[in-house]
């Protein structure tokens, strides 16, 4: 299978259960709500080591918000509710709070709820005040520059982690424009995120380490370095840059509905092929095989080589 000069190989990425949330942060000036919502999102890029995953899903216009405010929606996944609780409550209390002029928002009607105003309240320290908005209940916190207004609870529902490409170009420049090219246009799709910089990693890893402390190491056989060294190296001759992209998002649809928007708006001149990461079926819950994901409503496709 072919999109221009591309091929798409015929494999699977492996996706994995995990929990998530929607942060709806606002603020008096859209400069503040993006402020708070990328400091939310620092350090967010894997589980592996950063026990959840998040960055921001979309602007939202202050006509459209819960308070007629700016607003950023923020996308937060972890691999358990009770971890994703936790989680919620240290970023929105030391990242959110702690921004001038926010407020923050349950951004999901559905879901089992955690508690979070509910535990951040106590830093009023006995000041803080309940406020009850349509159905939901939400703390006022005192703070140095008046209020800052969080919801008792926020929703976690299950959600798909670890959606993948990986792109496999003849020069590091090239496969760069082709990744940036296709996170530009899977961030503009609701209900997903890509957790890694920009949207893009080039670090991919795989299970296990000739190191016993490490759970995962460098993707070996997708370094264009290792090649000649590794005995299942997957690059041809030809092939001298992989670039991968994660994709974490609310449902399985719209992890595919990303993916395949990603592998057309990647197969560019000199992206030999693009293929996925996965390991061999046995640890995720999911396996989105690039074939099917009826790419043709993308695309005009051709068989073969």
């Amino acid at each position: 299978m072919k999109i221009n000069s591309t091929v798409i190989v015929d494999t699977f990425a492996e996706a994995f259960k995990m929990y998530g949330s929607r942060i709806i942060i606002t603020a008096e000036t859209k400069a503040w709500a993006l402020a708070a919502a990328q400091s939310m999102t620092g350090f967010a890029t894997s589980i592996i080591a950063c026990r959840c995953e998040a960055n921001i899903e979309a602007i939202i216009d202050a006509e459209k918000s819960p308070d007629l405010r700016p607003g950023i929606s923020v996308l937060l996944f972890a691999m358990t509710t009770k971890s994703l609780g936790q989680r919620l409550v240290e970023r929105i209390g030391q990242c959110v709070m702690t921004c001038p002029t926010t407020a923050c928002y349950n951004g999901l009607a559905q879901g089992s709820p955690v508690a979070v105003g509910g535990q951040l309240r106590y830093f009023g320290d006995g000041y803080q005040m309940s406020k009850v908005l349509g159905d939901n209940r939400h703390w006022r916190i005192p703070v140095m520059d008046g209020e800052f207004l969080v919801a008792d609870k926020f929703n976690v529902q299950e959600a798909v982690g670890g959606g993948n490409l990986l792109i496999l170009g003849k020069d590091q420049k090239k496969t760069l424009k082709a990744a940036s090219a296709a996170t530009k246009m899977m961030r503009e799709l609701p209900d997903i995120i890509l957790p890694f910089p920009n949207g893009v990693v080039r670090s991919g890893s795989k299970v296990g380490s000739k190191y016993k402390t490490l759970n995962a190491s460098t993707n070996d056989a997708y370094c264009p370095t290792l090649r000649g060294v590794v005995a299942d190296s997957k690059l041809d001759d030809d092939i001298n840059s992989v670039l991968e992209i994660v994709v974490d998002g609310l449902s399985l649809e719209a992890v595919e509905q990303a993916m395949r928007v990603g592998i057309t708006a990647a197969a560019q001149p000199g992206i030999r092929k693009i293929a996925a990461g996965n390991y061999g079926g046995g640890l995720g819950q999911y396996a989105i095989h690039l074939h099917k994901l009826d790419l043709e409503k993308q695309a005009g496709l051709t068989n073969g080589t």
